[in-house]
């Protein structure tokens, strides 16, 4: 009989699986090394706010998601890098009844210098708890007023429901143009020249140049260029953002800190500068 031929087996096939296996292993511990020098690194870069967070909060109930512990974290880190500016607060109806003895500093160790008060919304509306906020917070704060712009109405009649309602003395913050909110039925250009007419109504009646606060996508989308002669009050809350630019007057860096006689989040705000040129700013 003749003998079967014998069939050699072959291992290239096993040989690229075990190559594959073993590049999947290498890939797979490189990625986990990074994530851990990662981690490692930001635990790092927020040492004084981890130190601050778990030794001083730890004798209190903490029953809040960890997005707000995180933003803790985040808060008293830049607040510590810009010990040497100004910290102030902005508050509006949301923030309810503020008891304003008790409002005094930002994580219970950054002293609040100045607060900015929601005045008026669109053409005829006025905050609920503003003219409360306006008289009681003068006693303690530089203050200053804020309009929110609604870009679908009228704006010298908003311009108007300001200036009715908002009434400046020596020693207040100039008024802010708030716009955050992008038109539903005109377009970006008519949006600017609404803007204008708002900011040179409101500059005409107080004699000072208005400030104007918006988002930095919108700064540097369509404001930063065609409003330069303005100076902005930039909100930038993004967790890995801690510098602020130079030619952000105020930054607006959270929405959600914690402050003695205010219940909830309440937005905090750095100006860019010393408490004398702050004082400067202010209404003669």
């Amino acid at each position: 009989m003749k003998k079967k031929p014998v069939r050699r087996r072959t291992t290239s096939r096993k040989t690229t699986s075990k190559r594959k296996t073993s590049y999947g292993k290498i890939s797979g511990f490189v990625f986990g090394l990074f994530c851990l020098l990662f981690i490692f690194g930001l635990g790092y870069h927020y040492r004084n706010g981890l130190a601050y967070y778990f030794g001083f909060k730890s004798d209190k109930v903490i029953d809040q998601a960890a997005a707000k512990r995180i933003s803790d974290v985040r808060n008293y880190n830049v607040l510590s890098d810009y010990a040497d500016k100004v910290v102030g607060i902005d508050v509006s109806q949301y923030q309810g009844a503020i008891d304003w003895n008790e409002v005094a500093v930002v994580e219970n160790n950054f002293p609040i210098k100045f607060v900015f008060i929601r005045a008026t919304v669109g053409k005829n509306k006025v905050d609920n708890a503003f003219e409360t906020n306006w008289k009681a917070s003068k006693k303690t704060f530089i203050r200053g007023a804020y309009h929110y712009y609604r870009p679908n109405e009228n704006s010298l009649a908003q311009a108007q429901n300001f200036i009715k309602n908002v009434k400046l003395s020596k020693g207040d913050l100039p008024p802010v143009l708030d716009i955050e909110a992008m038109p539903k039925n005109q377009s970006i250009d008519s949006l600017k020249v609404g803007l204008k007419r708002w900011l040179e109504k409101v500059d005409a009646h107080y004699h000072v140049k208005p400030i104007i606060y918006t988002n930095e996508k919108f700064y540097e989308a369509f404001l930063k260029e065609e409003f330069s002669d303005y100076r902005f009050w930039i909100a930038n809350y993004n967790f890995f953002v801690e510098t602020m630019q130079d030619d952000w007057l105020f930054w607006q860096f959270t929405e959600k800190a914690t402050i003695p006689g205010i219940n909830g989040n309440v937005d905090v705000n750095i100006y860019n500068g010393t408490p004398k040129m702050l004082q400067y700013m202010t209404v003669n």
